[in-house]
């Protein structure tokens, strides 16, 4: 009996150290900074899977870099804006064929063929470039999706045509990095892009998790506001992200694919929040491209798959209604209701 109590006794003991252990498990964080698409990366996973997660992350981003990269001759895109056709893997065709839908969608404003007016502003290769009216000309008759086919596995673009997917691309790898994170066991994570955050299920301790949004007109790191959110992705798009000055005027890098210059329909910063990354990426920069009135009008067809945070030239904010109770702002704001 003695032996038999000391036996329960520990393995009493045992059960409530592994008790604290497979908590303090769940609790670990394991986080990665990395350079990648051009921008600073930041993936954290938790749980005691999370170093296996965040390293498969790793892998899958540096390969989704390499064959959507404009310069990298191993690449898919290099390869088809050298040659006008190729052969494209499973993630590039879901790609384009979610930038057809938000072509479709949005009458254009989105456009993955404005590689030639990025190019030609210089802001593929750091060079520069106020055009002339008839270079404007030239690249814009070299733009248009419609023009861009996909058969089976096959992609073939326009005549002179050439695609940039960086208005899509990273919010297709936030979602990727997500299904990462799920097939190693994590149930919380985030992703940090540049300006695109990506979060996977609450913090460890249940609450949700609270993302800025920075002041387009504000010093680096000054925030127009917070949302937060669970199992989220959060994408902004603003002209303060890349641009140059040319005799005293400002010119940013998200180009009205309507008018070849960047855009100017009065926003000045725009953020999407979505279950869904690559839905997510390029609304962000065809709502910038419509302009406030069409931006809150395209919310309203489509609020079941976004809410927004607008930010016009006039500095006003507008936040749609799904957002009135996650979003905290020092600053005046009006909420946009559907109805």
């Amino acid at each position: 009996m003695a032996l038999l109590a000391i036996g329960m006794c520990i393995a009493l003991s045992s059960c409530k150290k592994a008790g604290i252990s497979e908590k303090a498990k769940k609790e670990q964080a394991y986080s990665k900074d990395i350079f990648a698409m051009d921008t600073y990366m930041s993936l954290t996973a938790y749980g005691e899977h999370g170093e296996e997660a965040v390293k498969a992350a790793e892998e899958e981003i540096h390969h989704l870099d390499n064959i959507w990269s404009i310069v990298s001759k191993d690449g898919e895109v290099y390869n088809i804006n050298k040659k006008g056709t190729g052969k494209i893997s499973k993630d590039t065709k879901t790609v384009l064929e979610y930038a057809k839908r938000l072509n479709e969608e949005t009458e254009g404003a989105f456009d993955v063929t404005i590689y030639p007016l990025m190019d030609l502003w210089g802001f593929t290769t750091q060079k520069y470039h106020v055009p002339t009216k008839e270079e404007l000309r030239q690249a814009m008759a070299r733009v248009g999706q419609e023009y861009m086919t996909i058969e089976d596995d096959t992609l073939t673009l326009g005549e002179q045509q050439q695609m940039d997917l960086g208005g899509i691309a990273k919010g297709y790898t936030s979602s990727r990095i997500m299904e990462i994170f799920k097939e190693h066991g994590v149930t919380s994570g985030m992703v940090s892009l540049g300006g695109n955050v990506q979060v996977l299920g609450t913090k460890v301790n249940g609450d949700k998790w609270n993302v800025g949004i920075r002041n387009p007109k504000g010093n680096d790191g000054e925030l127009i506001g917070a949302v937060s959110v669970a199992d989220r992705t959060v994408i902004t798009s603003g002209g303060y992200e890349r641009y140059f000055e040319e005799d005293g005027k400002t010119y940013h890098h998200i180009i009205d694919p309507f008018t070849g210059y960047p855009a100017e329909n009065g926003l000045i910063s725009v953020t999407i929040i979505s279950k869904d990354g690559t839905l997510a990426d390029g609304l962000s920069t065809a709502l910038f491209v419509m302009g406030t009135k069409q931006a809150t009008e395209y919310w309203k067809e489509h609020h079941e798959e976004f809410e927004a945070v607008f930010v016009t030239d006039e500095s006003k904010v507008y936040v749609t209604e799904g957002l009135k109770d996650d979003f905290q702002s020092d600053y005046d704001i009006e909420i946009v209701r559907v109805n």
